[in-house]
């Protein structure tokens, strides 16, 4: 998404000649390209499929169908990881604690078929900002209460610094989600003010805003993390540039402030 105006052949010919090994995909180009012609574009170019995004919205518009078929796309792009935002309050609804009991029972339904395909669910908080429309789970303690009732190797989290860099919190709940085995991905993006009116497409650059990203990776890290670590920027801005050359940007930023 950081590069979305890029087509994905050029998105991955662009990975290859900067040395990114990994690709983070959403379901929506995956779909227009094909799902079988995307994996073996990515295959053949020698990368990987990181992560899907995303499976979920279980309070409000998705059903089990959507989220099985978000599952066998995750299998097809043979990514063991398919993020989930898992939905704010149902229409008309003003009960938090309710909208979090149905994603728990749509967890438990979802989480089997997804074991059985070889794919584990990374459940992921929204800063809370979010809470009513898109995500009910807005703390890496609540992503973990929703996840721990299942094996660490078919329900995790996802620890994305635009989205929990405020939680005091969440320094902890990193440490209890590494100890578990339970942060299936790593994303950034910084916090930069006064928020646009677009607030979803308002990421920052990394090292534009206040997030001590250097910091969460070290934190992270220190977990016993792994993985691939994504850079996801929602940003207009960055959309209405040339794809190249923010990916080239990214890169930099990358390196002078996470690494």
């Amino acid at each position: 998404m950081t590069v979305k105006q890029l087509t994905l052949p050029e998105l991955t010919d662009a990975c290859v000649r900067l040395g990114i090994p990994g690709i983070g995909l959403w379901r929506e180009p995956v779909r227009a390209y094909g799902v079988e012609a995307t994996a073996k574009l990515v295959r053949d170019a020698g990368l990987t499929v990181t992560t899907l995004c995303r499976g979920g919205f279980f309070t409000t518009a998705a059903g089990p169908e959507d989220n099985r078929a978000a599952v066998d796309e995750a299998a097809a792009l043979g990514t063991d990881t398919l993020v989930l935002v898992c939905g704010g309050l149902p229409p008309g609804g003003k009960d938090l604690p309710a909208a979090r009991s149905l994603i728990a029972d749509a967890l438990a339904d979802l989480v089997p078929y997804a074991a059985g395909r070889g794919v584990r669910l990374a459940i992921e908080p929204l800063h809370p900002m979010y809470a009513a429309d898109r995500c009910a789970v807005s703390t890496l303690d609540q992503a973990l209460a929703l996840a721990e009732p299942f094996p660490a190797s078919q329900a995790g989290v996802v620890v994305d610094t635009y989205h929990v860099w405020w939680d005091d919190r969440a320094p902890a709940a990193v440490a209890r989600a590494g100890e578990q085995g339970r942060i299936h991905a790593f994303q950034l993006a910084d916090w930069t003010t006064p928020l646009p009116a677009g607030v979803l497409t308002g990421r920052g650059r990394l090292g534009d805003g206040c997030v001590d990203l250097r910091g969460w990776r070290e934190r992270v890290d220190a977990a016993g993390y792994k993985g691939p670590i994504e850079v996801e920027l929602f940003n207009d801005d960055l959309w209405a540039r040339d794809g190249t050359e923010v990916l080239e940007e990214t890169v930099r930023d990358y390196v002078r402030h996470v690494l």
